[in-house]
């Protein structure tokens, strides 16, 4: 896990050390162990690296790395399913001077060219220069946990791990108007039309999944979708066939990230995802295993409890740190440095300081648990969704059931006529969904009308799925718009401290297994994450897999918001946001009202927050 930049340039002053220099600096906390430059023969090629020791901490693996005299590579990540590769390189006649991964990232290419990527498992973000060829091939891994910006101008291409390397160049820290709208109203933090589109105007993110190639001779620019997550196939299968496939896959994905050559530890939240990886792990016989944990004594939404019962059922050491209003104050400006783009609520600061404590008791790999619910469908909000597919499958008593078993078990799902209407009009539901969030922009209450009126009058970037089945609006979160947040949160938060989160739940073969079945694999009795619940039934307490209550990563951010140095902070983030003609001048006079993280009306957190990544 590192940080990666470089600079093509058919002016080779414009690659300088000096400029890579100012790249890697940007970036030094991405990679504490080292750092490493290269330039071609021509000097149109600059390459520079920052290094976090995970796999040969030796200095055979320090990057920028080269392969049989015509290969150079940077590369942020790790591919799990390494050794393997290897060896299966190695019969092909390859051979290796290192004992980590990047090595075989240089030699899968040079084996398979642009199909390398079907080969890899894991996390990556990487830049390949082949001198021969004279061309440059990024990519980033399938569901995009690493990141890769990029800035083009004329013949020049600029990439790093993180903007901030690019703003290091002078590159410009322009606001992307339609984006900070639709962030200030609805909250949106991406842009489901266009994953491409940042905060920032020309700066750009390769969408997960894809590559660019890029010829320096012919100034050919190839950009390509490698991996597509189908949502259509769908298996036959017993559940008993299914429970055990599921553990298979799971047990084979921790074990795989589970290879390091450095302490390795989890984040435990007392949930069922962070919970199923602590039993695997337990089960594997993982020596010096250790979790980390942020709780919040006297908050109705502590996990506290369900954590002690998971650390006293494996013997696992935990680390928990209880983060305050006065911390977030005094941290603020430096989470938002290293997280860039706006967030959504303050859990991400729990999160932030759970990684800083890993990281104090020199545990710099974490295993998470991102990813759990987009597959097995466990947030709440699926809940209509499979019950309108029911109803427009005319499985009405189905429907019934599981609607009375869900309130039964206390979960408030919102469910009448109109809920039956969409069922059999999927694609005027869609409509009707996209026309309010285009209303909520042009009715705001606060936003500055000059800047309003810039952005209001399309629905770009207000995009709803059209659902007939649940792995509609699966697909939805998984690729458009929603664990695409998480992961970048995740990145920069673990990043900021030098750690390296892993995500056992992303595997491929995991992923595309679990998309294949049936809905009533997911949501069934009453129960979200069914699937996964069966599957840990008798590695886990009763208590954790059947848990009625569903508790995000929460803080007390209500409470918070009410603290004076907060209401300080949103009274001088509103006067910023009004001075850069964001809000309008009449919104200085309007309360706000402290909300939980997940409710509506949390444009309190918001003001603070634009203003705060924004500013220059």
């Amino acid at each position: 896990m590192c940080g990666i930049a470089g600079i093509l340039s058919p002016n080779p002053e414009h690659t300088g050390r000096q400029r890579l220099q100012a790249m890697a600096d940007a970036l030094a906390h991405r990679g504490p162990d080292g750092e490493g430059f290269w330039h071609n023969p021509s000097g149109i090629v600059g390459l520079a690296h920052r290094r976090l020791s995970i796999l040969d901490l030796t200095d055979a693996a320090a990057q920028p790395m080269h392969y049989l005299m015509r290969y150079s590579i940077v590369y942020n990540g790790e591919i799990y399913n390494y050794k393997e590769l290897r060896k299966q390189l190695e019969n092909s006649g390859h051979e290796f001077l290192s004992t980590g991964d990047t090595e075989v990232v240089l030699a899968a290419y040079a084996q398979y060219g642009e199909d390398c990527l079907k080969q890899f498992e894991g996390m990556f973000s990487f830049a390949i220069w082949d001198e021969k060829e004279q061309t440059l091939f990024c990519a980033r891994d399938r569901f995009g946990e690493k990141p890769f910006y990029y800035f083009r101008q004329g013949e020049e291409f600029y990439f790093a791990s993180e903007m901030k390397a690019l703003w290091a160049l002078g590159i410009g820290k322009e606001t992307n108007r339609n984006m900070m709208g639709r962030y200030l109203v609805l909250g949106h933090v991406q842009n489901p039309s266009d994953s491409s589109e940042t905060f920032y105007e020309n700066i750009y993110s390769l969408p997960p999944g894809t590559f660019i190639k890029y010829n320096a001779s012919t100034q050919r620019w190839d950009i390509q979708e490698y991996f597509f997550l189908r949502k259509e196939v769908s298996v036959s299968i017993k559940q008993a066939d299914a429970v055990s496939i599921t553990n298979t896959l799971l047990q084979n994905s921790v074990a795989r990230c589970l290879r390091s050559d450095v302490p390795i530890g989890s984040s435990l939240s007392g949930g069922l995802d962070s919970s199923t990886i602590a039993a695997y792990v337990q089960a594997l016989h993982q020596n010096s295993f250790q979790t980390f944990s942020a709780v919040f004594p006297g908050f109705d939404r502590d996990e506290s409890a369900h954590i002690k019962q998971i650390t006293s059922n494996f013997s696992l050491p935990n680390y928990a740190i209880t983060p305050t209003a006065e911390g977030l104050v005094n941290d603020f400006e430096k989470l938002c440095w290293h997280q860039e783009e706006p967030f959504t609520s303050s859990s991400i600061y729990a999160q932030y300081k759970v990684y800083e404590k890993a990281r104090a008791e020199n545990v710099p790999v974490l295993l998470d648990g991102q990813g759990a619910d987009e597959i097995f469908g466990g947030y709440i909000k699926y809940v209509h969704w499979h019950l309108q597919s029911l109803v427009s499958k005319s499985k009405f008593g189905a429907a019934s059931k599981e609607l009375s078993l869900f309130r039964k078990y206390g979960h408030k799902v919102p469910w009448g006529i109109k809920n039956y209407v969409a069922a059999f009009l999927p694609a005027h539901t869609t409509m009707f969904l996209e026309s309010r969030e285009h209303k909520k922009l042009k009715n705001s209450l606060f936003l500055n009308e000059e800047f309003a009126a810039g952005f209001v009058t399309d629905t770009y970037g207000i995009e709803k799925p059209t659902v007939t089945k649940l792995n509609d609006i699966l697909h939805f979160n998984m690729v458009q718009m929603g664990l695409q947040e998480l992961l970048r949160y995740a990145d920069r938060n673990s990043m900021a401290h030098g750690v390296e989160v892993r995500l056992p739940f992303l595997n491929t073969a995991l992923v595309k297994f679990i998309f294949s079945l049936p809905a009533s694999c997911k949501i069934k009795d009453g129960y979200t994450k069914s699937l996964l619940r069966k599957t840990m039934q008798g590695k886990l307490p009763d208590s954790i897999v059947w848990r009625k209550d569903k508790v995000g990563f929460e803080t007390p951010q209500k409470k918070w918001m009410q603290d004076p140095l907060l209401k300080d902070y949103l009274h001088e983030a509103k006067k910023q946001l009004v001075a850069e003609k964001f809000l309008s001048e009449k919104s200085l006079q309007q309360s706000h009202k402290s909300v939980e993280i997940h409710q509506e009306g949390n444009e309190a957190w918001r003001f603070i927050c634009a203003a705060k990544v924004i500013k220059k």
